[in-house]
């Protein structure tokens, strides 16, 4: 089942990656003919749309960029990271499919997030050889996370469901992490923090795909768009805007999801290289989980 699921997502990459080379505008009569969009059919918002990627869009990144990590560093040196000691017993909680998988996304994201940067800020680095190189490293690293993010969603979602019970609990607490005790958190084996993270990933990369399909292939047509009075251009401007502003959302998620795994909490990366949680962690801050483990007579 896996096996023919990546072959779908490697095939459906190869398409959409082939499918530009036989699109009747690209060549010399590229922008010639994206002009020609905007003539008739269209909802001429091609005003609002430059007003809000100019004046919105970079000023939105900009905040998360300077915002989020000036946040961490006065938690790291106020709070301080929680320890746990990795000497002794430890839980194995995620496979080797799981592991592979989540380094793929991981991959994928460490060329698609920071060339994405690039690009929305291209006219600061001077455009260019430089931000048409990050673009083209943008397009080559996404058919990676489409072949990861379909098969996690799949495999973690009954994990990621949201449990009022522990979850309304956790979100009054903030997970623990404004105190440096270290007390029994109500958490099964995902976290409130680690559930908002994984449905912004999936479902938001999801979306950020369609519309990332959409920009690549530029006069990509479908029936529901005209039905609904979009022309090809209203469909590519929908499709940026969209693109960007979940993409700024998933930079912030990520960013937090970073300084958890790494400075957060110490060493917590090292649970997606071999598999494995040390008891005294998923005893603390997974204490539901840790319970229902008791109950299996796994620990």
């Amino acid at each position: 089942m896996k096996k023919r699921y990546l072959a779908l997502m490697l095939l459906l990459s190869t398409f959409l990656f082939g499918a530009k080379a036989d699109s009747s505008i690209w060549g010399n009569n590229l922008l010639s003919n994206i002009l020609e969009y905007d003539k008739e059919g269209s909802l001429h918002m091609g005003h609002y749309f430059t007003v809000i990627q100019s004046t919105y869009i970079q000023p939105m990144l900009l905040f998360v960029l300077i915002v989020i990590p000036l946040a961490f560093a006065a938690h790291y040196f106020i709070v301080g990271p929680k320890v746990f000691s990795h000497s002794g017993k430890s839980i194995m909680v995620f496979s080797l499919f799981k592991r592979i998988n989540h380094a793929l996304a991981a991959i994928s994201f460490m060329v698609i997030i920071p060339t994405g940067i690039i690009m929305i800020f291209g006219d600061f680095f001077g455009g260019g050889a430089f931000v048409r190189f990050c673009k083209g490293a943008h397009a080559i690293a996404s058919p990676l996370f489409m072949i990861s993010v379909i098969p996690m969603l799949l495999t973690w979602m009954k994990r990621m469901i949201f449990s009022p019970k522990d979850d309304i609990r956790w979100l009054k607490i903030v997970g623990g992490y404004l105190s440096k005790e270290k007390k029994p958190i109500p958490a099964g084996m995902f976290n409130m923090g680690q559930k908002i993270y994984f449905w912004f990933v999936t479902l938001g990369g999801l979306v950020m795909i369609a519309t990332s399909v959409i920009l690549y292939l530029v006069d990509f047509e479908l029936g529901i768009f005209t039905s609904m009075g979009l022309s090809q251009i209203d469909v590519l401007r929908i499709s940026a805007l969209t693109h960007n502003i979940i993409g700024i959302f998933i930079v912030a998620m990520f960013m937090v999801h970073i300084y958890m795994s790494v400075f957060a909490i110490k060493d917590a990366y090292k649970s997606m290289i071999d598999g494995t949680i040390p008891e005294e962690e998923v005893k603390i801050l997974h204490s539901s989980y840790y319970k229902e483990l008791q109950e299996k007579g796994e620990v």
